[in-house]
């Protein structure tokens, strides 16, 4: 099991014939792990603040906001040093939290129309959207690479088949896109957090974040109207946990995108999809078909061959050339 796990997160360390991980490695594993496992949350905590009435604008900005403000109180009271930050940091921050804010807005509207372990399992396509995003900017695309491609055309298909009238295609689009948006954020995050610790560029991507979902909520409803709708303190309970994890998952993904890279962070789908999975059924009810499950099989199928795919690692410090000339 250990030797499947190392050749899983650390292929290309192993085919340099090196046996183990270093310090930093392991850290970025770990990283990996907990952001998985608080980004599992998500879907399940959106849906239990849908029951509650909460709209998927409202959600969206005030879960970021909540993110955002226990970020800004814990670095105010522990890591005050940290808050300086570059320019060039900033305005990387900046743009990375726009496309992750875009993307929630997406993901958030999508997850009000289909069910939790549906979305979830669209949700992991985003690895495979770092690797054409990477691909776009000059890695080389495999044949193992087209072959994971057709696995996830494969299983969005037999996701799909729930029969006629049942399956909300809007739905099943924003969450392509929300994947596409997620899998950019990551390769751009890689870039900027070369520049930027892992912990400032978590707070200033969510403040970003914030900012861009903030005004969308604000701007999607007339001025006279821009009162929220009625919370429930059990829809509150909801906001308040998916801003804590919010919170908590981009600190250690910012983390484990320094030190691993964005296309083995994104391996960690496999754990965030479990961990969804697991609590749609236990806390929701939700229960997928035998053809969804035999897809939704189909994509962790294509996961897995990610970490056999030598031609879709990013190194480390490898930036596009136009950001290298400036250095």
């Amino acid at each position: 099991m250990t030797n499947l796990f190392d050749r899983l997160t650390n292929g290309s360390v192993s085919q340099r014939g090196m046996t183990s991980l270093t310090h930093e490695q392991r850290w970025g594993i770990l990283s990996t792990v907990a952001a998985s496992f608080f980004l599992g949350w998500a879907p399940i905590l959106g849906k239990l603040a849908y029951r509650e009435g909460v709209t998927p604008f409202t959600l969206a900005a005030l879960r970021t906001m909540v993110a955002a403000l226990l970020l800004w109180v814990t670095f105010a009271l522990f890591w005050r040093q940290e808050i300086a930050i570059s320019w060039r940091g900033l305005i990387g921050c900046i743009s990375v939290g726009v496309v992750n804010g875009i993307g929630s807005l997406f993901f958030y509207t999508s997850l009000a129309r289909l069910n939790a372990s549906l979305a979830s399992l669209l949700n992991t396509l985003y690895p495979l959207w770092v690797v054409l995003f990477l691909f776009a900017s000059g890695q080389p695309l495999t044949r193992l690479t087209l072959v994971r491609l057709a696995l996830a055309m494969g299983g969005v298909f037999l996701l799909t088949r729930v029969g006629a009238g049942e399956l909300d295609w809007l739905g099943v689009t924003l969450m392509i896109a929300s994947a596409a948006t997620y899998g950019w954020h990551l390769v751009l995050g890689q870039w900027v957090m070369a520049d930027v610790s892992s912990r400032t560029g978590a707070l200033y991507v969510l403040t970003a974040m914030a900012c861009v979902v903030g005004l969308a909520r604000a701007l999607q409803t007339p001025w006279q109207q821009i009162v929220m709708e009625p919370i429930t303190l059990a829809g509150w309970f909801a906001i308040v946990a998916l801003g804590l994890t919010t919170a908590l998952s981009r600190l250690a993904m910012f983390s484990a995108l320094r030190t691993v890279g964005g296309v083995e962070t994104s391996l960690g789908g496999l754990l965030e999809l479990l961990v969804s999975l697991v609590l749609a059924f236990l806390l929701l009810g939700e229960r997928l078909t035998s053809v969804q499950w035999l897809g939704g099989g189909l994509l962790v199928i294509g996961m897995l061959l990610m970490g056999r795919d030598p031609g879709m690692r990013l190194a480390r410090g490898n930036e596009p050339l136009e950001w290298k000339r400036e250095q």
